[in-house]
């Protein structure tokens, strides 16, 4: 008898007559308005925004440490940390840029986890408090775009591993005509097929609940770390050993070097940059505020761990071949298919570890996060699962990724750009928690556009203004790191953009600040938080919602047959909640 995996796929799959309306007109893919807890009667939303109820909040300190050393552990991570090496620095500076660049966004990450952590709501939903109801938006949709990115990022690092894979078993893959043009494209027919491949192969992962694939998560946590050690293992000894390895000298001197670190320090940050900003989508599932704070120092460390295995690595290479640094791993193994079968095989299965990595990261860190987003911004439309759809093929295919991995400048760039618009966003969110409403949060006025939180017309001008000075400076240096000739700025503005991460974050946390104590938004103050939680089971309580029989195992098959036909209509259900540990609740269950 084939296994169960508490899959019913009749949930996601849509009826022939479904099909055929939806091929006809644009109403029939409306999805069935669902009860808000909080919202308005006449707001369109969706149950993943509603706060977390007490029984679906499972995460404890161990589901931390267990969330992100199975986040962490991805090429990404690897290549963050080796193309420092990359750029012309060595082991040296890459250490202590790590450590640092980690710290600095493991804070901002802490104080707004604690934010998700104490009001169990979503970052599209905290975000109103210091941004305003419709301004927010503005910060949501930055972050899907982001989040795209990084899934088509780590897409384009699986395709590589699919590439070595295929290519393991038959050698004759590598000799494919190129139609395409690599040079030109930044992608080879071979690896074009190995694309697809991986992306239709992960596709249908994406849509399954996390929690469902904790399977995927344990392999994922044992397999990856095995081979990045391994490969370090090799590297060392063809290298010789230590000798030389830490002697190598910086390429760079004087103000070059001061400013390359700086630089390689803000590629690191933004490598986390959109975490800082939506760790409450993974924190408000906290059973306790204090487990959160664990991220503090975990995370620099284990970020800091697994980054020195490809900065080891990275600097062995230069010394195997004629100075060429290879800061990824997965180039690094597609030399060991030139010893034979026995290097064939050992470069099929490290391949297949990192393929695992790269879909755990993505299911967990990247689709999830999009597709969160996504149903904010076209609640009508949209929900998780048709998120998850649309966040693959954007990310997937629409960005182009394996351009922006053609090289390690480029990456870096990347890496170092998007947090010129996170970190405003992060340093906002932070201040307006902490120092302006002193966490004090009415909870329920979040959900209401005409609330306290509304500003003037929807925009809180504090906030826009803060944004805008923060972010202005950076944007010239941004143009230029994209389109270096096509751009012509002085040396002062691009020293400015090497620590575009730490200046948005503290000018705009500042600026924030100073304004409201300056001009104070007194409608949006409170004496008291007004609890998201207890006003939601009130007002479930007041409507009749709730129902003992089916929280106690009874039987009402009303009920039941209501939630059935709710998850059908919705072609699937929420499942937000990245658990790797415990088995989150069907968010229908009421």
């Amino acid at each position: 008898m084939a296994p169960k995996f508490g899959i019913d796929l009749g949930s996601y799959i849509p009826s022939t007559q479904t099909i055929k309306e939806r091929c006809t007109t644009l109403k029939a893919w409306e999805l069935p308005k669902q009860d808000s807890a909080l919202a308005p009667d006449y707001v369109w939303t969706n149950k993943d925004m509603d706060p977390v109820p007490p029984e679906d909040q499972t995460w404890t300190l161990w589901t931390w440490m267990a969330y992100w050393a199975t986040d962490t552990i991805n090429l990404g991570t690897w290549e963050t940390a080796s193309s420092i090496i990359a750029v012309g620095l060595t082991w040296k500076e890459a250490i202590p840029i790590m450590v640092v660049g980690t710290f600095c966004v493991a804070v901002p990450m802490v104080l707004n986890g604690a934010i998700g952590a104490a009001l169990h709501v979503p970052f599209s939903v905290i975000v109103r408090s210091g941004f305003g109801y419709y301004f927010a938006y503005f910060c949501i949709i930055s972050r899907s775009i982001l989040a795209m990115f990084w899934l088509g990022i780590q897409g384009a690092n699986g395709a590589q591993a699919m590439q070595l894979m295929i290519s393991s078993i038959w050698p004759s893959f590598n000799n494919i005509p190129d139609t395409i043009g690599f040079a030109k494209q930044g992608i080879s027919t071979e690896g074009m097929i190995s694309y697809f491949l991986f992306w239709i192969i992960q596709l249908p992962l994406l849509l399954i609940p996390p929690t469902k694939l904790r399977w995927l998560f344990i392999v994922k946590l044992v397999a990856a770390p095995i081979t990045a050690i391994a490969t370090l293992a090799w590297c060392v000894h063809k290298a010789g050993g230590s000798g030389s390895l830490f002697n190598q000298p910086p390429k760079v001197h004087g103000s070059q070097y001061a400013y390359l670190w700086l630089s390689c320090m803000s590629a690191v940050t933004g490598s986390w940059a959109t975490l800082a900003c939506n760790i409450p989508d993974f924190s408000r599932y906290a059973r306790s505020s204090k487990g959160q704070y664990i991220q503090l120092p975990f995370l620099p460390i284990i970020f800091t761990v697994c980054g020195v295995l490809g900065i080891v690595t990275t600097s062995a290479t230069q010394m195997l071949w004629d100075g060429t640094p290879l800061w990824n791993p997965l180039d690094i193994i597609a030399h060991w298919q030139a010893y034979g079968s026995s290097g064939r095989a050992a470069a099929f299965f490290a391949a297949l570890a990192w393929y695992i990595a790269q879909v755990g990261t993505n299911i967990t860190a990247n689709s999830i996060s999009a597709a969160n987003d996504l149903t904010v911004l076209f609640p009508r439309w949209v929900n998780i699962y048709r998120g998850c759809i649309i966040a693959a093929i954007v990310g997937g295919w629409v960005i182009v990724p394996w351009k922006i991995l053609s090289s390690a400048t480029t990456f870096l760039a990347f890496m170092g750009g998007y947090s010129v618009f996170l970190a405003p966003m992060a340093g906002i969110i932070a201040s307006d928690y902490w120092l302006i409403k002193r966490r004090l949060i009415d909870v329920p006025a979040l959900y209401d556009p005409y609330g306290r939180y509304r500003y003037y017309h929807g925009v809180n001008w504090q906030a826009l203004l803060a944004f805008l000075c923060a972010v202005c400076p950076n944007l010239p240096g941004l143009a230029y790191s994209i389109n270096p000739a096509g751009s012509h700025i002085s040396q002062g503005v691009k020293n400015l953009y090497s620590f575009d991460w730490l200046f948005g974050f503290v000018v705009s946390s500042f600026l924030y600040t100073v304004l409201h104590k300056i001009f104070p938004a007194r409608e949006s103050l409170i004496e008291k938080t007004i609890d998201g939680v207890e006003a939601s089971l009130g007002r479930k309580a007041e409507a009749g919602n709730a129902s003992p029989g089916l929280e106690e195992g009874g039987g009402d098959e009303k009920q039941m047959g209501h939630v059935h036909a709710q998850r059908k209509m919705s072609e699937g259900f929420g499942y937000a909640n990245v658990d790797p540990i415990h088995r989150a609740r069907d968010v229908y269950d009421t």
